[in-house]
């Protein structure tokens, strides 16, 4: 059986999503647990994807694809997990903030840390921080990611972290915070939690917050 989920993983590493279709039923087909499937084939396999992304060892577009890879899968796996499976790492809100109509950078950060296992609500781009702090009361995710590709744009991320407090849930939620214009000062300077230079290392910090 490790044969078969370290085939999975293999496949979605290089992208093949009629391939990985094929290999998640017949996994299915033959007794494996949905969440078998996804934890010991499929995350193990996204886990490797961003390890070689951060070492510039794959690409956006491969990126890009291996993550379509992994929904392909989950679209099947989906209707079989339990609640407790599917909350996987935890929950986390992600959106470009108002004035910033940017997404791309912020789309890779989604798709990578659903496949790490986190269920990701993409609130778009042009967020403004009352409709963060509204998603987080309705969520209540363990993480609030926000991305801005202007320099115009960044105080926002200072306004939001400033309307989570406000709303009383400051506390409850780890900020973190990226794209091209934001540095680690800056994040300093606007009380958020953490810093992702790109998007490997935005599934990193994600993943240290839920202890894994």
């Amino acid at each position: 059986m490790s044969e078969l989920y370290g085939r999975i993983s293999e496949v979605l590493i290089s992208g093949n999503i009629e391939e990985i279709k094929k290999l998640t039923q017949q996994a299915l087909d033959g007794g494996t647990q949905a969440g078998e499937i996804l934890g010991k084939g499929l995350l193990p396999g996204m886990d490797i994807v961003g390890q070689q992304f951060k070492a510039c060892e794959m690409f956006i577009p491969e990126v890009l694809r291996s993550a379509k890879t992994m929904h392909a899968a989950m679209d099947i796996l989906r209707p079989l997990l339990s609640e407790s499976e599917m909350a996987g790492s935890g929950t986390l809100i992600i959106g470009t903030v108002e004035g910033d109509l940017h997404d791309i950078g912020k789309n890779l950060v989604a798709m990578m840390l659903e496949g790490a296992g986190f269920k990701v609500v993409n609130l778009g781009t042009d967020v403004k921080p009352q409709a963060f702090v509204e998603a987080a009361k309705e969520h209540k995710p363990n993480i609030l990611g926000m991305s801005a590709l202007l320099t115009t744009t960044m105080p926002k991320m200072g306004e939001t972290i400033n309307a989570l407090k406000e709303a009383g849930i400051r506390d409850q939620i780890r900020v973190m915070a990226g794209g091209a214009p934001v540095t680690q000062d800056f994040v300093d300077e606007i009380g958020a939690d953490a810093y992702g230079s790109n998007a490997a290392a935005a599934v990193e910090k994600a993943k240290a917050f839920v202890g894994r």
